[in-house]
């Protein structure tokens, strides 16, 4: 798959990233080729033209996105919806930072 060269980052903290990394690329890997490895506590998502890789730290879930500049929006909202609804409890919060320095979107539960 070749992607367009625009990329975005989100750090998403909470004490249970493992759980929300599994459970994003188990639920859209319905739309999508997801994998998930326990012992690394990382995954990927692979759409038609986007990759969302996602890295479990002690204290936070990374995502990195990778497609085509006139998709980001949409692909971050998609990544960020799921994630906030899936930790409504926990009040996730996805913040996007792009990879020219400007900021991404945002999702959070006010937003729903």
């Amino acid at each position: 798959m070749t992607l367009a060269n625009s990329a975005s980052t989100a750090s998403v903290l909470t004490d249970r990233p493992q759980r929300y990394g599994k459970q994003v690329v188990s639920h859209l890997g319905r739309r999508a080729t997801g994998s998930w490895d326990e012992a690394t506590s990382s995954g990927s998502l692979d759409f038609d033209h986007a990759r969302a890789e996602l890295t479990c730290t002690a204290h936070s879930l990374e995502i990195t996105l990778a497609c085509a500049a006139e998709d980001l929006d949409r692909m971050e909202d998609v990544l960020g919806r799921h994630l906030v609804r899936f930790g409504a409890k926990d009040e996730l919060t996805v913040r996007w930072a792009r990879a020219d320095g400007t900021d991404g979107t945002q999702q959070r539960k006010d937003d729903e």
